[in-house]
């Protein structure tokens, strides 16, 4: 379940052009883990901020013009600039003391892993005679 802001124009593209929301692919890996991929193109390390607190995932950044290109020089912009949070409700099953992240190739990576309990495990019946 995703909790964001309500901006009743954003679906029908007439989001102001500071608001952008990066695309998010939230998937599991068999009895392991949680994976969320998230687009963050052109955007350094240091501009992100991840925070796991009350099983809530809250992702927040900037996304920043290009610096060696003043404003007058654009003669068209269509990319999205400008800061997001999105955050996200987390199962209780995510043990929040082993999550991670990487960032690679504009796509930022955060790997839930379930705790041990939640896994499933197989239990053995004894037959009594």
């Amino acid at each position: 379940m995703t909790i964001v802001g309500w901006d009743p124009f954003r679906d029908f593209g007439l989001a102001t052009a500071s608001t952008w929301m990066p695309p998010v692919d939230i998937y599991q890996t068999g009895d392991q883990e949680l994976v969320l991929k998230a687009e963050l193109p052109d955007m350094a390390r240091e501009d992100i901020d991840i925070t796991v607190e009350n099983f809530v995932l809250t992702i927040k950044g900037e996304k920043k013009f290009a610096s060696d290109v003043k404003e007058e020089q654009f003669h068209h912009v269509e990319r999205r600039y400008g800061t997001f949070s999105r955050s996200f409700s987390l199962p209780q099953t995510v043990d929040a003391g082993k999550v991670s992240a990487e960032h690679k190739n504009g796509v930022l990576t955060v790997r839930l892993p379930l705790r041990e309990e939640a896994k499933p495990r197989q239990i053995k019946v004894d037959v009594a005679a």
